[in-house]
Formats: structure tokens, C-alpha cells, sequence
């Protein structure tokens, strides 16, 4: 062979053949390409399947659609007053005095008396714990949980034949005295102006 290809002594000439750099860049950019496409198909999928929608993801936080706290309703804006409560005041234990002692204490409250004595067979040396507050079914949510701030750890029971709105404090016998007047004013006060519980909802979605 002549020319560049003709052989000198023991050297040979090596022969490559040109890389083709032109088409693995076509194949960079193409795979490139499908996977991008393939992206964009998932996020799609995956905004379908999750409720989202192109405009309100596009509008951020003005689209208005978040959660909102609003103030559930509530059911003690008709509670009585103290004064509105007339409460009958029994002693169901082996103590003499608490009955009228603690009759006096609720009227210097603010509630008006009815009958003051001793527990009726039914219930006298029956109450175990501090006491029971009685009344008819009416008075389950208004005057039996006004009367209870007096005395928070009193059972509340109500009797579904009984008639007229009075309502009874039958004293048992783990009673020493009822709420101090401080606690039971903050009691009273929190039962007639619940804090509002707020309560998770989207708008705008």
C-alpha cells in the first residue's frame, strides 16, 4: 500500500473510525424527553386521583380554599339565673345542721329556697358520695348544671314523672361543705359564657 497506509518498517497505522457524537446527543435529548413526559403524566394522575385542580393550585392561598375555625354552637344560652332556681336542700346523713346551714349558704348565692329537712326514707343514708342534685327531666341542661357549680362533685339525676321546675340538693355523706363561693362564681361564670370550640371546615373548595 502507498501513500499514508504504506508500511515502514514494524509500524502499522491505526485505523478508527470516527465517533459518531451526532447521534448519541439525538438519543440524549430524546430519552430526556420521554422522561419529562412521563413526569408530567404522573402528576396529572396523582392531582386526579387527589381532588386538586389546576386553578386552585394556580391561586395559592387567595383562592380562599383552607381550613377555617368556626364557632359551634352552643346549647346554655337559656340558662336560668341563680335567682330563678327555686332549690329544696335535704340531709341524707347522721349530721344534725347541714341542711338549714347549707340552705342558708345557697340563698346568700342568690338562689331562692323551698324546703329544708331531713332526706326521705328513699334516700336518707342512701347518698354516699357528697351529694344529689334531683330534679324533673326539664331541668337536666338549665337548673340542675347552674345548681352543680355549688357543688361540682354532687350526682345529678333527674326523675321523669316529678312536676314543677324546683329541684332538690339531697346532702350525703361525704359532704363538708359545698364549692367555695370563689370557684363556684368562676364555674358559673365559664357555664354561662362557653368559649366557643371551633370546628375544622374547607371553604371555597
Amino acid at each position: 500500500m502507498g501513500g499514508q497506509y504504506r508500511i515502514k518498517g514494524n509500524k502499522y497505522p491505526r485505523m478508527r473510525r470516527r465517533r459518531r457524537r451526532g447521534r448519541l446527543a439525538v438519543l440524549a435529548v430524546a430519552s430526556l424527553g420521554a422522561l419529562g413526559m412521563v413526569g408530567w403524566g404522573t402528576l396529572q394522575l396523582i392531582d386526579v386521583f387527589t381532588g386538586g385542580g389546576g386553578e386552585a393550585s394556580a391561586a395559592g392561598p387567595k383562592s380562599g380554599c383552607g381550613i377555617r375555625a368556626t364557632p359551634s354552637p352552643t346549647a346554655t344560652a337559656a340558662l336560668p339565673k341563680p335567682a330563678g332556681i327555686t332549690v329544696n336542700v335535704f340531709n341524707a346523713t347522721t349530721r344534725s345542721g347541714l341542711a338549714k346551714k347549707t340552705a342558708d349558704e345557697l340563698k346568700k348565692r342568690g338562689f331562692k329556697i323551698g324546703d329544708v329537712g331531713n332526706a326521705t326514707k328513699e334516700y336518707d343514708k342512701k347518698v354516699k358520695g357528697t351529694g344529689l342534685l334531683l330534679g324533673p327531666a326539664a331541668s337536666l341542661n338549665t337548673s340542675l348544671p347552674v345548681l352543680a357549680t355549688q357543688l361540682t362533685t354532687a350526682e345529678r339525676r333527674t326523675e321523669a314523672t316529678r312536676k314543677g321546675a324546683t329541684v332538690d340538693l339531697i346532702i350525703g355523706d361525704r359532704f363538708k361543705e359545698l364549692t367555695k363561693k370563689p370557684d363556684a362564681d368562676k364555674a358559673l361564670t365559664a357555664l354561662s359564657n362557653p368559649k366557643p370550640t371551633a370546628s375544622a371546615s374547607r371553604k371555597g373548595c
